[in-house]
């Protein structure tokens, strides 16, 4: 089985495709191109129509080799500038149009999650706990964990290439502008020192670009044996004084393209050495973009990191599991006699949705689905992209009430079909019992009609009540919601 991951990078576009066998993923091909996706960000943080064209052009190559692969077995992943980009839909719209693939922006959390499993899985087994850092164009992730679990991982909003545009600007490398670089990146890394510091850790591990180059250039100009260590970066440090500009600094093996963001690179790792007291770190081939193919195995697998989250989310928030899954399996039902064909993804997020519709309960009974939508879409929830967040939030946002507030979902067909079965199996459930009823009946196409036993109505007059409140809200949007006695 080959599965892709792309990486949709502030500095570069990466595409690494892997066979797995069992348990485990070979590389099979590797594609990247220096794009520079955060140099095209502007002022008023966004993209520049060059830079959105740039991408897209560069995606489009790597369509050419994603031809035979299933929709299943692709994931492509936008990172910093993505996140950060107010015009990040623009670039969506055309990028994924070249690509042939959705492409999801992740949170900065979630790269750093993958970025540890990605790790993990190229590294020895070990019991002993692992720092891992990974520094990206426009951000760093640092991560603390034992076997393929990070405990700790946090993104910071800095990299080797916005760190290089903003500090050496006019590309004059010396004592003054590494320095102030360095502090910057300092600051940005000092609050989670107690996180990340000296003692929270056995064994620390480097991986991407930046790093992989550092620990090549130490290598090569035989100053250690590609281990990266304090005097190692201090003599990097002399070699770009000297240099004085980025267009002058040369190393043999090291591409002009990461030479000119050596300077930013270097300022950054130095930052972490200095505050998480590192001595060494020794460079890992295994990244994100691994650790997202391990993520698409998981899931062909039904080792799905999504439900193990869910099941962490009930736990922490007190969810009534049993009604939770009463909730979500009759939506599925309802769902699937609505919908003739219901992708996979729109059937993860309806039960995912169903799961945690009530996690806002443990702020506020009332108006809980609009605590619950905020936690969702602003949480930590790994393994779901922030697109997912919102998607599943705004299903969990209407669940309940007015439906004008969430009428973008009826413009798509399988969306509407998913909140109305979402909103009926809430009622349907509303006494936290089964709903058993031998037969029922669901058409959706212009018009909605709900067909229930009589006597199950006759018996639930608070359940036939909400069913006709329901029916008004439906009207309210100009959809005609009938209740159709079963005899």
């Amino acid at each position: 089985m080959l599965l892709a991951a792309i990486d949709v990078g502030s500095n570069s576009f990466r595409l690494e495709i892997g066979r797995a066998d069992g348990s485990h993923i070979e590389r099979q091909g590797y594609w990247k191109e220096t794009v520079r996706l955060a140099a095209g960000l502007d002022e008023h943080n966004r993209l520049s129509r060059k830079i959105i064209e740039a991408g897209a052009e560069c995606l489009a190559r790597m369509n050419e080799r994603l031809h035979d692969l299933q929709a299943s077995h692709v994931r492509a992943v936008g990172t910093q500038t993505l996140r950060q980009a107010l015009n990040a839909d623009e670039f969506l719209l055309e990028g994924q149009h070249a690509l042939g693939f959705p492409i999801e922006i992740i949170s900065g959390r979630e790269e750093a999650r993958l970025v540890f499993e990605g790790c993990a899985h190229s590294l020895a087994p070990s019991l002993g706990r692992r720092l891992v850092v990974d520094i990206g164009g426009a951000s760093s992730e640092v991560i603390v964990g034992r076997g393929f679990e990070a405990d700790q991982a946090e993104s910071f909003k800095i990299g080797c290439l916005n760190v290089t545009l903003k500090f050496f600007p006019d590309g004059t490398i010396d004592r003054a502008s590494l320095r102030r670089a360095q502090v910057a990146c300092e600051a940005q890394f000092e609050e989670a020192q107690s996180f990340f510091g000296r003692g929270r850790w056995d064994e620390a591990y480097g991986t991407s670009g930046t790093i992989g180059a550092i620990s090549l250039l130490l290598r090569d100009q035989g100053w250690t044996d590609g281990t990266i260590t304090v005097a190692g970066l201090s003599r990097l440090r002399q070699a770009l004084l000297a240099a004085g500009e980025i267009r002058k600094v040369r190393f043999e093996g090291i591409k002009q393209e990461r030479a000119a963001v050596l300077a930013g690179g270097l300022a950054v790792l130095a930052a972490i050495f200095e505050t998480f007291g590192l001595h060494e770190l020794r460079a890992s081939k295994g990244g994100m973009r691994l650790g997202v193919l391990y993520d698409l195995l998981g899931r062909r697998e039904s080792r799905d990191v999504r439900d193990a989250t869910v099941e962490r989310w009930q736990l922490r928030f007190g969810v009534d599991r049993a009604q939770a899954e009463r909730v979500a399996q009759t939506a599925l039902r309802l769902l699937r006699s609505v919908a003739a064909s219901v992708e996979e993804e729109s059937v993860k997020q309806l039960l995912v949705a169903a799961r945690l519709h009530e996690v806002g309960a443990s702020v506020s009974h009332g108006d809980y689905h609009k605590h619950s939508a905020y936690l969702i879409e602003h949480g930590d929830l790994p393994g779901f992209s922030t697109s997912d967040q919102r998607s599943i939030a705004e299903l969990v946002l209407g669940q309940r009430g007015n439906i004008r507030k969430v009428s973008a979902l009826l413009e798509e067909p399988n969306r509407a079909a998913s909140l109305l079965a979402l909103r009926l199996a809430v009622i349907l459930h509303h006494a936290r019992g089964d709903a058993a009823f031998e037969r029922w009946t669901l058409k959706f196409n212009r018009s909605i009609e709900l067909g229930l036993p009589r006597a199950w109505l006759d018996q639930r007059p608070l359940s036939r009540h909400l069913l006709e409140e329901e029916a008004e809200q439906w009207q309210r949007v100009g959809l005609r919601f009938t209740i159709r006695e079963l005899g």
